[in-house]
């Protein structure tokens, strides 16, 4: 097996079109950070040809490497897996369709070379450089208050997709995430830092991806999975 110092992780569910630019963007951009990395496609039961397209890199560059599942997982579930396949000692992941600018890939790998058991890109610092619609803009500030006020984060944005972690210390706590789909995001962090791992927070810049919506059920959503790790975590004592 190849030595990789860092393994980055794209999940992928029917996202065929942004795999064309994010596989060529990633490979350029890791390569300016370290000679030693591998791309983990994390794809989840995509029906849309992303897994044959993924194989055609495979092919052409050693750095590819196409995690594929013939059944929906779910988000999470799929992160979870590539994270316990990741070769590197760092293991990063960002959405695939690039809404974080890559421009600061560096700074999160660097993060975790500094020392930081888990690093995040946050939209929601003063110095965030963010474009999104009104509605977006208030789901996410009422989200985020909500998870600091009742499961005690000190975190300004958890769901942001754009993350860096130690392998090796991040690795215990995969089995404890119950959730897997969106919310996978801040149940790692709420739990890292209750463990007393090391968080660093920095800001983005970040635009929205095309088709994205906020629903009224994913409000209710987010409500209900705040609560039930909070009764996961003082109540049940999970």
């Amino acid at each position: 097996m190849t030595t990789s110092e860092v393994t980055a992780i794209i999940p992928v569910f029917n996202d065929r079109t942004a795999l064309e630019r994010a596989i060529p963007e990633s490979l350029a951009v890791l390569s300016t950070i370290t000679d030693q990395f591998e791309v983990i496609v994390a794809e989840d039961g995509s029906t849309d040809g992303s897994a044959e397209l993924v194989r055609e890199y495979e092919v052409r560059d050693i750095h590819v490497k196409l995690l594929h599942s013939r059944e929906r997982l779910g988000r999470g579930t799929a992160l979870n897996r590539a994270i316990s396949q990741a070769n590197g000692p760092i293991v990063c992941y960002y959405d695939v369709d690039l809404a974080t600018d890559m421009q600061h890939l560096p700074q999160l790998i660097d993060e975790i070379r500094k020392g930081a058991d888990i690093a995040t890109g946050s939209r929601l610092l003063p110095e965030s450089d963010i474009r999104r619609t009104e509605s977006r803009e208030i789901a996410s500030r009422s989200y985020n208050f909500l998870v600091r006020s009742i499961l005690g984060s000190s975190l300004c944005d958890h769901q942001c997709g754009f993350k860096a972690f130690n392998k090796a210390k991040i690795l215990p706590v995969l089995p404890k995430i119950r959730s897997n789909h969106w919310f996978w995001d801040t149940e790692l962090l709420v739990r890292a830092q209750r463990a007393g791992f090391k968080v660093t927070e920095f800001p983005v810049r970040w635009r929205a991806g095309r088709g994205t919506t906020v629903r009224v059920k994913d409000v209710f959503g987010m409500g209900s999975s705040i609560l039930r790790l909070w009764w996961q975590i003082h109540v049940s004592k999970d």
